[in-house]
């Protein structure tokens, strides 16, 4: 594979796009800061196929990344190849309003072919070529300018890695057909709603053990505001408030400005100040939530009830059944709230309950929740075992 100086003019930057797109799929990766900002700071762009490396530095004075953007959202023949990659994904949303399409996450793949929930990069690059990667440079200031030799090495070993271990993984998708397990999944990564956070949902991040709809309301408007305040100023959403205190003025909130001066987690000057002026505005335009926006109640504790409670943990213990069986992460088969859902007598809407997830998990737990399976130890392991009708009888 050759690699490529660092690009830091146009004129190379549409030499090196021409090298690859047209290329089967190009390995993807980003590096960038965004501790002391709302909007993630991009630093540097990896890029690799099969043949061709280079890092890109959108940094660079003059430089316009809008030919290797346009490969990125705009060439559906190119599948684009992360790891973890919603951050990354995340950027090229905010600099183009679209995400990458076609695309493929090495470590939702890898959640098909082995137990591991998040496989780590080192991780998976120790499992597929054998290599125990140096990670003197992972903690970079990525911002700081000449980049050095070792971290421009470091930066495109990401992608040259990643760009030899996906034909090898895909190969072996393909070998024991879970592909297509993971449409869904690469869908989901790729959806544009999910990295387009409109103000007045931001409230749903945030926990507020009331259900009052004035409270939960008040925590709706504050979220929004927050919102706003932490984009104009580019700031972190916990620069300007943190998610507990701002859960803390919903649930309790102070009948004028300077109550806000009492209020743990902000400063005294709140009480005074613009931008505690403009958290009251908020707090006096909230209007309760309405019925049909408030959050369901998720099916577990007193909700699902005990006896629902054993048979979800039942559910549970299936899963970590199945997945051993399939050497499978269970994850991607099934989650807790939909063993829940299932344990307390839903059966509609519920991912397990349809398609491949079916076929593997689904249906046995249907099985044992209506009681035709049940545990069973055998040469030693815990396994299902099919009941006879008539069976087992209640007490």
């Amino acid at each position: 594979m050759k690699i490529h100086p660092l690009i830091e003019t146009n004129a190379a930057l549409v030499q090196f796009v021409d090298l690859i797109k047209n290329s089967d799929f190009i390995a993807v990766d980003t590096e960038f800061m965004r501790e002391n900002t709302f909007w993630p700071e991009l630093c540097l762009i990896q890029v690799a196929d099969s043949d061709h490396a280079a890092a890109i530095d959108p940094m660079a004075p003059g430089i316009d990344l809008k030919p290797l953007l346009d490969l990125m959202v705009d060439n559906e023949d190119v599948l684009k190849v992360f790891h973890a990659g919603g951050q990354d994904v995340e950027i090229i949303f905010n600099l183009t309003g679209r995400t990458p399409h076609p695309i493929f996450d090495t470590q939702v793949g890898q959640m098909a072919l082995g137990q591991a929930e998040q496989v780590g990069y080192s991780n998976l690059v120790e499992a597929w070529l054998g290599l125990q990667l140096d990670k003197g440079a992972r903690f970079t200031d990525w911002s700081r300018r000449p980049l050095d030799r070792r971290q421009i090495d470091y930066a495109i070993g990401d992608v040259t890695h990643l760009a030899k271990i996906f034909p090898m993984m895909l190969k072996k998708l393909v070998k024991t057909e879970r592909g297509h397990w993971l449409d869904e999944e690469m869908e989901k990564l790729a959806d544009p709603a999910g990295y387009n956070i409109d103000p007045e949902k931001a409230w749903l991040r945030i926990k507020l053990p009331s259900r009052k709809p004035e409270a939960l309301g008040r925590l709706k408007a504050l979220a929004a505001w927050r919102e706003r305040e932490a984009r104009a100023k580019n700031l972190p959403r916990g620069r300007i408030v943190k998610d507990e205190t701002l859960a803390d003025i919903a649930a309790h909130p102070p009948k004028s400005q300077d109550g806000l001066g009492g209020v743990r987690g902000l400063s005294a000057t709140w009480k005074a100040n613009d931008i505690g002026a403009r958290l009251m505005d908020a707090l006096a335009v909230a209007q309760p939530l309405p019925k049909e926006d408030m959050p369901d109640r998720t099916p577990r504790g007193p909700g699902l009830g005990k006896e629902g409670v054993l048979v979800a943990d039942l559910l549970k213990l299936l899963l970590k059944i199945r997945s051993r069986e399939l050497n499978v992460a269970a994850r991607l088969i099934a989650r807790s709230d939909d063993l829940e859902a299932l344990a307390a007598g839903r059966r509609e809407n519920i991912s397990m309950m349809q398609g491949w997830r079916y076929d593997v998990f689904g249906h046995a737990a249907l099985d044992l929740v209506e009681g035709r399976v049940g545990f069973a130890v055998r040469h030693g392991k815990l396994v299902m075992n099919a009941i006879e009708p008539g069976a087992a009888s209640e007490e």
